[in-house]
């Protein structure tokens, strides 16, 4: 909701006069439907799925995305998937953005989806990624900040909010390219785009985020860097939880994609 062309809030008085505008998105098709789409599985057992996700692939249908999603293609693998925890977003646990790949678990029946979903909740999850960021970061650095949706620009997010929920960024940077360096990123908290916003507000906005480092401009082989990307460099690289069914540490690692390899190889020449 809008008047004249600002955001408005349900706690907003109007004063008379205002021009209000209302988005309303396409529907949603009720119940998604199996696809057979390529599916890279690390882990697989009768609890729980953990898949590789690729690049441009949406987590769960939605708005503009009714199919081709990682829902459609677990509906076709997982036969006993079809309303674990919901119609439409069956046995997800988390997401990742559309154009980041890496480690995902889905949860294949009600008992796994509960245990996972507390263990996300209350922090009891490692997640690791690998990011691609412009410029030179500190060795480490630990960045926690409110956080919430951008007053202005609402498809962003940032932590720069005087109230919001607390987000915990984690990172140590492996090495240093010119103009650019590899950071592994530990994230405590799960709050979306997070690591995007938090490097970029740091001054270090990963390479190809269109949304979050539109303005740092880059040359040389960065920018050939940029040209074997063409999406923001993150990746999910490690995921470790305690197994929902027997509680036995579980470790995955999901396998650098070929465009991030690529881009790395770029850097270091």
């Amino acid at each position: 909701m809008r008047a004249d062309g600002r955001p408005v809030k349900a706690s907003s008085r109007l004063r008379g006069g205002e021009l209000l505008s209302l988005h309303v998105p396409p529907p949603v098709a009720a119940l998604p439907e199996a696809e057979e789409l390529p599916l890279e599985v690390l882990h697989e057992d009768r609890d729980l799925v953990v898949v590789n996700k690729a690049a441009g692939m949406v987590v769960h249908p939605g708005a503009g995305h009714a199919s081709g999603t990682l829902v459609n293609a677990l509906l076709h693998r997982v036969k006993d998937l079809a309303g674990v925890g919901g119609e439409l977003r069956p046995g997800i646990v988390h997401r990742l953005d559309k154009d980041t790949t890496g480690c995902l678990v889905v949860a294949k029946n009600e008992q796994a989806l509960v245990a996972l979903q507390k263990a996300f909740k209350t922090r009891a999850v490692e997640k690791t990624y690998l990011a691609l960021v412009h410029g030179h970061p500190k060795a480490e650095g630990r960045i926690e900040t409110l956080y919430g949706r951008h007053p202005v620009h609402r498809q962003r997010f940032t932590g720069k909010v005087k109230e919001g929920k607390s987000a915990v960024t984690v990172f140590r940077t492996r090495e240093f390219f010119e103009g650019a360096a590899l950071v592994e990123v530990d994230l405590l908290t799960g709050r979306t785009h997070q690591i995007r916003v938090h490097l970029s507000e740091s001054g270090h906005p990963l390479l190809c985020d269109a949304l979050y480092g539109a303005g740092r401009k880059a040359k040389g082989q960065v920018a050939q860097a940029q040209e074997r990307l063409g999406r923001q460099a993150l990746h999910a690289w490690r995921l470790g939880f305690a197994h929902p069914r027997t509680g036995k540490a579980l470790k995955l690692e999901a396998p650098l994609p070929e465009d991030f390899a690529a881009s790395m190889k770029v850097l270091r020449e």
